[in-house]
């Protein structure tokens, strides 16, 4: 067993190598919280009932000052505490140096999605796949405001601010797809940067590292499209449904080939050359009525913004 025994499910199933210390710390805290609670309170309500006052009987005299038992239950929760604060350090600090084995990733935070730079350079938004049984190390920075990464099953959370670089780093132990949050608040669409670790072998990882810039097997490019419009937190602002009025930004349902509206005048012709300028450089061409929106630059290959366009083609 490599835990205490969490009996009322508090915490997410275990995925990573650093999971099991956090856990062995909050456990230990929760139950040690648990016996002073049953503890202290049971000694009180016996107090009460023992020496409650009584018909006739007058209240005693204080009782001579016993400094040693003050000073004994001052000192003991501190040298609790002192051990506690060692032993969360200590997991602190194994979290915050990464093996030199490790694969680097670059992670850039931005209202409001996650996007992921392997290796190769090629970036992936909104999910990133790592291979089972290798450490991973997550360099990391903000395109605007604050943000942090924390991902439950992994037990790893740090804060991404604008203007530097934050490092966090994990080795995955279970297959799977495991939840991202952003668990600092930045602004309208907080609650929706999200994101998925996907673990894989490490044969899927190599597959899938040769074969990111192409449509999955058995699909089409506006399939493909699809998915990375939801992937890339598209939707987050973008609504493709018939009749709705705009979100953050324009709403897409029959966007291709239309003239769209713009500040300052004149309009342009919504073809993959404006799509792709759209995504590389959103504020290039604003459409009327959306000033106040400040979409984030993506960095995505051609291939994807035509398979992003070809989806949006089909919403007709």
């Amino acid at each position: 067993m490599d835990h205490i025994p969490d009996i009322f499910g508090q915490l997410p199933k275990q995925a990573s190598t650093l999971a099991a210390s956090v856990d062995w710390l909050y456990q230990f805290i929760f139950w040690a919280c648990v016996i002073m609670f049953v503890v202290i309170i049971g000694a009180m309500l016996f107090f009460v009932a023992k020496y409650r006052a009584k018909p006739g009987e007058k209240p005693l005299a204080p009782g001579p000052k016993h400094t040693t038992l003050e000073l004994a239950w001052t000192f003991a929760p501190l040298i609790l505490l002192g051990a506690l604060f060692h032993w969360g350090f200590q997991s602190y600090v194994f979290s915050a140096v990464a093996p030199a084995t490790s694969i680097e990733f670059r992670v850039r935070a931005k209202k409001w999605n996650w996007e992921f730079e392997y290796p190769s350079g090629s970036r992936e938004g909104g999910v990133l796949v790592v291979p089972v049984h290798q450490p991973v190390k997550l360099i990391m920075s903000s395109e605007d405001v604050l943000h942090s990464f924390f991902v439950p099953a992994f037990r790893v959370k740090r804060d991404v601010v604008p203007g530097m670089y934050s490092t966090v780093w994990f080795e995955a132990t279970e297959l799977g797809e495991y939840d991202v949050f952003c668990a600092e608040y930045c602004g309208t669409s907080h609650s929706s940067m999200f994101a998925k670790v996907r673990v894989v072998t490490a044969a899927q990882y190599r597959e899938f590292v040769l074969n990111m810039d192409r449509p999955p097997a058995g699909k089409t490019k506006a399939q493909w499209g699809a998915e990375l419009f939801t992937a890339n937190s598209c939707s987050a602002c973008h609504h493709v449904v018939a009749g709705e009025a705009g979100g953050v930004g324009p709403n897409l349902f029959g966007v291709i080939g239309s003239e769209q509206p713009l500040e300052g005048g004149g309009t342009v012709h919504a073809d993959l050359a404006y799509v792709r300028e759209s995504v590389l450089r959103p504020q290039a061409k604003i459409v009327r009525g959306f000033t106040t929106a400040q979409m984030s630059t993506f960095t995505l290959s051609d291939s994807r913004i035509e398979a992003i366009y070809a989806y949006l083609e089909t919403l007709r």
